[in-house]
């Protein structure tokens, strides 16, 4: 069991330093959203300027940030954390981030937009396990899952900036985009200019001081048998399959707004504007105040319910704007203490320091390749008829609020020495 004193002098830091710490580990959600967001304010102009078809489109959204080029820069990167430690993966992964921005910046035809969103996508992959596992090792018990709140809500305002410099720059067009991609790339530079300053996980040196650096088969092997299997399946299967139905919403929102509900540019990204704030704002006000203190199935039970509920609202009723607004409204009230909250505090704490970050970058893999073979068949689904696609994202979230529901643990307020005896990881 981890012990030291590098430990208690992380656990009992400042608050003010525990908040910085934890912002400029959780910039890599600001800028992983703000990524896939911008995709989505772009896609209509890309559309337009290089006459994408349905399945390029559906291919794009595969392969971006969004999915498939973040999955398996997560599953190297989460190793890397690991064996080489948390800092390793900071020194570089932004400027790749950085790389793949200046392609999408300078892009002049379809397959320059695929480089750049799959560098894009490998530096946000690796850059999320490293993130997480560095605001859960350093967070004190009884506060980890409000500083872990952080991160969710600059998952939120990525996307609010985003999508308002979107709006302002839309007249533009395709220079709009142009610049829109470009403050990405001003963010990321500050970012890794501020990370100079942050030190290694006093758990994880104390861990690979203890008992060496874990390579890759032996990281792997207790994830894939026994208490890590299932494990990784609870968290896959309750956050992977929610996932699709937000991937779909984060990426294609405006442009299926506006394809099928006659919205305009404007009216498709303020709704989508919308949503992002009401995420941040109910994670302010509950995620981050009661999921140290209450239980946290009961809050991912509501948050199902509310969400489910605004999706059927597509469902059944005319997609107009009045439709869209109450739909945008349920689901950004229910996404302030929803699934991926309870994925990143539980996928952190629910496994070992010499696995954590490998265990998290496995399983961010599968649930964004998952979701990347999903988003290749959304434009063909929809073409069927969005009606369809409602029911099946409405059926997405039951399944994911029932498995977290049903086997999600009860952690809350527990050090990660006693979670870790409690599964029995402890040596």
């Amino acid at each position: 069991m981890t012990s030291s004193a590098g430990v208690r002098q992380s656990e009992h830091a400042s608050s003010g330093q525990h908040w910085k710490w934890s912002f400029v580990a959780a910039m890599a959600s600001y800028i992983d959203a703000g990524s896939i967001v911008a995709g989505s304010v772009a896609l209509s102009v890309w559309v337009r300027a290089y006459g994408l078809t349905d399945s390029t489109v559906g291919l794009l959204g595969a392969l971006s940030s969004n999915a498939i080029s973040a999955g398996v820069g997560a599953l190297v990167g989460g190793y890397i954390c690991d064996r080489y430690g948390r800092k390793k993966i900071y020194a570089y992964d932004l400027l790749l981030y950085m790389f793949g921005t200046l392609w999408l910046i300078f892009a002049f035809d379809t397959w320059m937009l695929f480089v750049g969103y799959i560098l894009v996508g490998l530096a946000v992959g690796a850059d999320i396990p490293a993130s997480w596992s560095l605001i859960t090792e350093f967070s004190p018990a009884r506060k980890r899952g409000k500083l872990g709140g952080l991160s969710q809500v600059l998952w939120s305002l990525g996307p609010i900036v985003t999508l308002a410099l979107g709006l302002a720059l839309q007249p533009l067009g395709m220079l709009g985009m142009r610049l829109l991609f470009a403050s990405l790339f001003v963010a990321a530079l500050i970012t890794w200019w501020m990370r100079h300053g942050i030190g290694e996980s006093a758990r994880w040196e104390q861990e690979t001081t203890d008992t060496g650096p874990v390579k890759w088969g032996a990281a792997l092997r207790p994830l894939l048998t026994g208490k890590g299997l299932r494990l990784s399946l609870m968290l896959i299967g309750m956050y992977g399959i929610w996932n699709l139905f937000a991937g779909t919403n984060g990426f294609y929102t405006p442009y299926l707004l506006k394809a099928f509900g006659s919205q305009s540019d404007a009216a498709s990204v303020g709704l989508q504007c919308l949503y992002f704030l009401l995420v941040a704002v109910f994670t302010v006000l509950v995620f981050m105040p009661f999921n140290d203190r209450f239980n946290r199935r009961l809050m991912l039970a509501l948050s199902t319910v509310i969400q489910a509920g605004g999706m059927l609202l597509l469902a059944v009723l005319p997609l107009n704007f009045g439709t869209a607004l109450g739909y945008i409204v349920a689901i950004g009230i229910g996404g302030g203490f929803g699934a991926q909250h309870f994925f990143q505090i539980w996928s952190g704490e629910l496994f070992p320091t010499k696995l954590r970050s490998t265990a998290q970058g496995l399983m961010f893999a599968v649930v964004r390749i998952g979701l990347g073979f999903w988003s290749f068949f959304v434009p063909i689904i929809t073409a069927t008829g969005f009606q369809t696609l409602a029911y099946i994202l409405t059926a997405f979230i039951v399944v994911s609020g029932v498995i977290g529901v049903i086997w999600g643990p009860k952690t809350e307020g527990l050090t990660l020495e006693e979670i870790e005896q409690e599964q029995g990881w402890a040596r």
